[in-house]
């Protein structure tokens, strides 16, 4: 007899069918769409072509530098860094990160009580929200988010609150991640009592927006107003182009109190499967945030600790920041002109590894075949899998990056990264021309 799945391996001996097992489970995964089938399952290498190329995550298909990696195997032949670090971190990085980010916060950063290592950036972030959310508080969100945004904060017991990036206008020929707009008497209007957090993702993930001083500073004087506590997302630090300024929130005046910075080995050098990020702020965010990620994981990855470590501190010695923000410029010039061969409408990002493409223009049979995980959802899940069933390039719907309500101020956009290899990376724009016969 088959066993299904619900059914415990040591049934009755005498013949007899047990009864399935049922074990309610917590309700908090009926919150934040924890139990619907995410956008990375279904656009998953697994459901399309064995040679599609995957534009759709946001993962490098490239190696960390070798000094890096050398750094993390010289870890692993030692004692120390194969045993639990402390819950904060291991001293090397932490001492790294005062060393390398101070100057950018114009602090004299605490190693003990400033500075926080994490599971990765996302860990951190829910620490924070363990550390701060009592049922019913309410978090502001810049949509579109980054998705695990979401079931972090209602896990939490923290009601999301949506504030739209209004997309650039049509009449916008060349729009770019700037012209992704906040309408601050929206943004005015959905705080309540009950904010308790605002999640500042600057620069942006799906948009590639980088928020410019002023609409900081507009941002600060309502965190203030409200007092409500800043969580500055700002994992692409180091990929912001055409001369942007990127503008540390935590470094407007009165804001380093409220703020709770949020970083990425990951990001930063190549390597998004370390887990290694980090929070910087003041001791009384960092304290109960430490108290909560020791619960959760106790302490992070230790050797890769300390290969992070070695990068922040030969990072000057070889330029490498510097380095690789010309590799991603080229990355970067390399997708949008074959968009511009293409004739479509683009956002060209001023900051992270993302493009959004205006898929509007994209045309498909009515009765394609389309998997049952697609339809019923934003018409951009559908051009996302036509363009990757036909053309073989994946990319990503920005619709799942917005609630329910405001899903059709997305559904036109497709997200393509362009963090890959150059030979990945002109392979795909070779093949999106084949897109010009689906073109409206």
């Amino acid at each position: 007899m088959s066993q299904t799945r619900n059914e415990s391996t040591n049934g009755p001996q005498d013949g007899t069918r047990r009864q399935p097992v049922s074990i309610p489970f917590s309700s908090r995964l009926l919150e934040g769409r924890a139990l619907a089938q995410d956008v990375w399952s279904i656009f998953n290498a697994a459901n399309l072509p064995s040679d599609c190329l995957n534009l759709g995550q946001g993962y490098m298909n490239f190696a960390p530098p070798k000094w890096i990696t050398d750094a993390a195997t010289e870890a692993l032949n030692t004692v120390g860094a194969n045993h639990y670090s402390h819950p904060k971190g291991r001293p090397r990085l932490r001492k790294a990160i005062k060393q390398f980010y101070g100057s950018q916060f114009n602090r004299d950063l605490d190693v003990e009580s400033e500075i926080l290592v994490t599971s990765g950036a996302n860990e951190g972030q829910y620490s924070v929200f363990v550390a701060f959310l009592e049922h019913g508080d309410e978090v502001i969100m810049f949509e579109p988010f980054f998705d695990q945004y979401l079931p972090s904060v209602t896990f939490n017991g923290g009601k999301p609150v949506y504030v739209p990036l209004h997309p650039p206008s049509r009449d916008i020929t060349k729009p770019t991640s700037n012209d992704w707009t906040i309408d601050f008497e929206e943004l005015r209007a959905a705080v309540t009592p009950r904010t308790k957090i605002i999640i500042v993702n600057t620069p942006h993930n799906p948009v590639g927006k980088v928020f410019t001083r002023t609409e900081l500073e507009k941002i600060a004087a309502l965190a203030e107003e409200f007092n409500l506590l800043v969580m500055a997302d700002e994992v692409y630090d180091c990929l912001v182009f055409d001369n942007k300024e990127h503008v540390r929130i935590a470094t407007l005046p009165g804001m380093w109190e409220r703020t709770v910075t949020v970083g990425s080995a990951g990001k930063s050098f190549a390597a998004t499967g370390w887990r290694v990020g980090w929070l910087i702020g003041p001791a009384s965010i960092i304290s109960p945030t430490l108290a909560a990620t020791t619960r959760i994981v106790f302490c992070s990855n230790s050797p890769l600790q300390e290969a992070a470590a070695a990068g922040l501190e030969q990072a000057v010695e070889h330029q490498f920041f510097e380095n690789q923000l010309k590799e991603y410029q080229e990355r970067r010039d390399i997708f949008v002109d074959a968009l511009d061969q293409l004739g479509v409408t683009y956002t060209l990002p001023e900051g992270t590894y993302f493009v959004l493409m205006d898929s509007s223009s994209v045309k498909f049979p009515d009765d394609y075949p389309f998997p049952k995980t697609v339809l019923g959802r934003g018409r951009d899940f559908r051009a996302c899998w036509f363009i990757a069933m036909e053309i073989g390039v994946s990319s990503i719907p920005v619709s799942e990056f917005y609630c329910e309500e405001h899903m059709s101020l997305g559904e036109n956009y497709i997200r393509f990264s362009f963090c890959k290899d150059l030979d990945t990376l002109k392979a795909a724009a070779a093949r999106l021309q084949n897109l010009k016969k689906y073109l409206a």
